[in-house]
């Protein structure tokens, strides 16, 4: 498989590898920063044979001083992964509700914890829907997984690290939030508006549309705009480290599977009083 097949299927491809003697374990990780759990999303209709697993309970840590969405206890993770049926080997396909950030925060929690086979459903249930395919509100019931989770197996940030590439001259930490919050201007969930000194503004949606990513190619120019070269060490953070897991996805696609993830993010950065905060002065009208 290609690099990119490797990392993301679409609908109209999936859906036989579902119809197989052996299909992909299939997990719905419908999840909203705020508003209603994804769960009644999954109840109201999902994938066949999906699984639900929720994002904040399962593939998270509990929020606090580590951030929203710390990484999670690895026995707590290899518990869930196996009721979900997740097996040694064998391959995984996450998806959401089309905006591609639980996914790619599952993906790569998954792949952090040494499971390789795990793709991205590109475009999420939306893409599903628009392709015509089936959809099942039947909660399946699944043979408990094998799954072993081996934290580790993707580069992780702290707060010190997150400083040191920041203000590293042949490396790029990138900050994906909207440009306000970078800026300083607004910051409507953490208590402290910012940046980290040193870091680089790369808002989501200069990269990825409506959970879609372009080609490598158009990639790979975007995050080279952005100041990331060849060879140089790359990290992302966004507010709690959901949304920077998807530019570690796109990374990967772009030829980067060395990116590394600020999994505290600015959630964990505000945590300490004593870490500088940078903001950029008013633009003149």
């Amino acid at each position: 498989m290609s690099g990119t097949d490797d990392l993301l299927v679409e609908a109209e491809r999936l859906a036989p590898e579902l119809d197989a003697a052996d299909p992909p374990t299939l997990l719905d990780v419908r999840w909203r920063l705020t508003g209603p759990p994804g769960r009644a999303d999954y109840a109201a209709g999902h994938l066949p044979s999906a699984v639900f697993v929720d994002l904040d309970t399962a593939l998270c840590g509990p929020p606090g001083p580590a951030g929203r969405h710390p990484l999670p206890d690895p026995a707590g993770l290899q518990a869930a992964l196996r009721a979900a049926g997740v097996r040694a080997g064998h391959p995984v396909v996450v998806y959401d509700g089309g905006d591609g950030m639980s996914a790619a925060r599952a993906w790569w929690t998954l792949r952090w914890a040494g499971h390789r086979p795990v793709r991205v459903l590109h475009g999420g249930f939306p893409a599903w829907l628009a392709a015509g395919l089936p959809v099942s509100t039947d909660e399946p019931h699944p043979a408990a997984g094998d799954v072993t989770v081996a934290p580790g197996a993707l580069p992780v940030l702290d707060a010190a690290g997150a400083a040191r590439l920041a203000s590293a001259d042949d490396g790029v930490l990138l900050d994906v939030r909207a440009a306000p919050r970078y800026r300083g201007e607004h910051e409507p969930i953490d208590p402290v508006a910012g940046h980290v000194p040193g870091a680089v503004n790369l808002p989501a949606p200069e990269y990825v549309a409506d959970g879609r990513f372009s080609s490598g190619e158009a990639l790979r120019d975007r995050f080279a705009a952005a100041g990331v070269t060849a060879g140089a060490p790359v990290g992302a953070y966004c507010g709690s480290g959901v949304t920077a897991a998807q530019a570690v996805l796109a990374l990967h696609l772009a030829g980067r599977p060395d990116a590394a993830l600020y999994v505290g993010s600015w959630s964990n950065w505000v945590a300490d009083p004593a870490r500088p905060v940078a903001v950029c002065p008013p633009t003149a009208t």
